[in-house]
């Protein structure tokens, strides 16, 4: 009964929230396909999985890639506090498209280092014809987004970390380009790309970052470890120091 009323009152207020909208679509009962419960229960697992695991790792490869290059990694701090400088967070959203030095690192990073290495199975909707190969229709596919962004057919120098190689580009992570396929392509694609290319590209604003005592950039054990993502095989250690934000005057 508690549920019920928390749903009514959802409802009332008018919130819009996903998990509200799921459950009155299951109450309601109009799609050809309905949804109940467990249905709901799995998305919801899904998005805190999702949303976190891949979104954790691409900025510990973010992160790890800046360390390694300390002269890209500061113009990327350069960029983004020129860009937030003296401004309310709340305004930070609207600066982000300044950010053209910063996306093109991420685009770099996700290349080098896509989350998801290996996207999920996609079912041959009709016989073709690839690399001479023929793929009868109902066959799955499963595309290895990783070998095709590293392969010298579709890039130059592929296991360099260069950013100014986006300079010229149109290339996105929307999924339009298929060389390029870190969030996956169409209508089954990572729903929060958007949400985690935000999230990288304020992550170096609030905090200058080194590495521990001892340590160089050239000794960072790069080495990935294969599971529900391609996370690093040793975890990240950074030291961070807080960056003295300006006082808006």
């Amino acid at each position: 009964m508690a549920n019920a009323s928390s749903e009514e009152q959802a409802r009332q207020q008018g919130e819009s929230d996903l998990l509200s909208i799921m459950l009155r679509i299951r109450d309601e009962g109009e799609l050809d396909f309905p949804i109940n419960t467990t249905n709901i229960k799995a998305v919801i697992v899904d998005l805190f999985t999702a949303g976190t695991e891949t979104i954790s790792t691409a900025a510990e490869w973010v992160m790890s890639e800046l360390i390694r290059n300390p002269e890209i990694m500061a113009k990327v701090q350069a960029e983004i506090r020129q860009a937030f400088n003296n401004k309310d967070p709340h305004e930070h959203e609207a600066q982000m498209d300044n950010l053209r030095y910063t996306r093109m690192v991420i685009k770099e990073t996700l290349r080098l280092h896509p989350p998801v290495q290996i996207l999920l199975p996609r079912l041959c909707r009709a016989t073709c014809d690839i690399g001479g190969f023929e793929i009868v229709k109902g066959t799955r596919v499963i595309v290895n987004s990783w070998a095709m962004s590293r392969s010298t057919k579709y890039w130059e120098d592929p296991e360099e970390f260069s950013p100014e190689r986006f300079v010229n580009s149109v290339i996105d992570y929307r999924g339009a380009h298929f060389e390029y396929l870190p969030f996956g392509s169409g209508r089954r694609m990572c729903p929060g790309s958007g949400f985690g290319v935000a999230t990288l590209e304020s992550i170096v604003y609030y905090f200058d970052w080194s590495l521990p005592s001892g340590m160089r950039p050239e000794d960072l054990d790069m080495r990935t470890a294969i599971g529900a993502s391609a996370r690093r095989k040793i975890q990240l250690q950074l030291v961070a120091s807080p960056y003295e934000v300006p006082v808006k005057i």
